[in-house]
């Protein structure tokens, strides 16, 4: 690790979805890999073999994408025994009416301005989900959320700061202290919980982070000090072609075509 950095934490947003494929809002619902996310899994593993990474402990979300993207990662560098934790407070931001719905034909219909607020604001959430919504009950009603979030954190829709207001807590008071007893930590989530983590870190401005596009299933490592402040920020693992791609490739899902 670099001069002055005592502990490693790296993050990875999860492989491409069948929705990012297909250009939807994914948001809380369960959508499987596409096969572009299962090879971009397999990568991430190779990725972290080559640089010789052992983990101690890894979080996810409760959402398969996430945790297939971690299991690829465990098992290609023969890491399936390490303690992992799931947990709902890494779930993607909930895209309240929007979920389900093409971003492009969104964009279409709406104007990309107002496709763009509701996916770049900070704080300007999208349209609460309701039960006119095709996956309302599948998610409202999965059983992975039995006995958390309850019922008043239940979110029908999230902007980025109310996603950030349940992410930051688990950060702090789960993944802190294992990075302070001296493990090397995993974290495999998605876009925008991994972003109020790297705002937080990096002091990022709310502005900024909304400039932010995180490509799916690429790597990227913070060696932190004693003050869980950066030694190294947000260094990606990969080729730095193949990050910028990945990073316009997200950014101009929002578009109209």
């Amino acid at each position: 690790m670099e001069s002055g950095a005592k502990y490693r934490v790296v993050m990875v947003r999860h492989g491409e979805s069948e929705w990012n494929e297909k250009n939807l809002f994914c948001g809380w619902y369960d959508a499987d890999l596409s096969e572009k996310g299962n090879k971009e899994a397999q990568q991430a593993a190779e990725t972290l073999k080559k640089f010789g990474y052992k983990f101690d402990v890894a979080f996810t979300s409760v959402l398969k994408r996430a945790n297939i993207t971690l299991d690829y990662i465990l098992d290609g560098l023969g890491q399936k025994n390490i303690p992992i934790q799931k947990t709902w407070r890494l779930n993607e931001r909930h895209y309240g009416g929007l979920t389900g719905l093409n971003k492009s034909e969104t964009a279409a219909k709406y104007g990309e301005a107002q496709v763009q607020i509701w996916r770049r604001s900070f704080d300007t959430p999208p349209p609460p989900m309701d039960e006119t919504n095709k996956y309302y009950k599948e998610i409202v009603c999965d059983p992975r959320y039995a006995e958390e979030p309850s019922k008043e954190e239940f979110p029908m829709f999230e902007s980025l700061k109310l996603t950030i207001a349940r992410t930051l807590p688990f950060w702090e008071g789960k993944i802190v202290p294992e990075l302070k007893a001296g493990k090397t930590v995993l974290i495999a989530a998605h876009g925008n919980s991994l972003r109020g983590i790297v705002k937080h870190l990096d002091c990022i401005s709310d502005t900024d982070i909304m400039g932010l596009n995180l490509p799916t299933g690429i790597p990227f490592e913070y060696q932190l000090d004693d003050n869980m402040k950066p030694i190294v920020s947000m260094k990606f693992l990969g080729d730095e072609e193949t990050v910028k791609k990945a990073m316009e490739a997200v950014a101009n899902q929002g578009k109209a075509k």
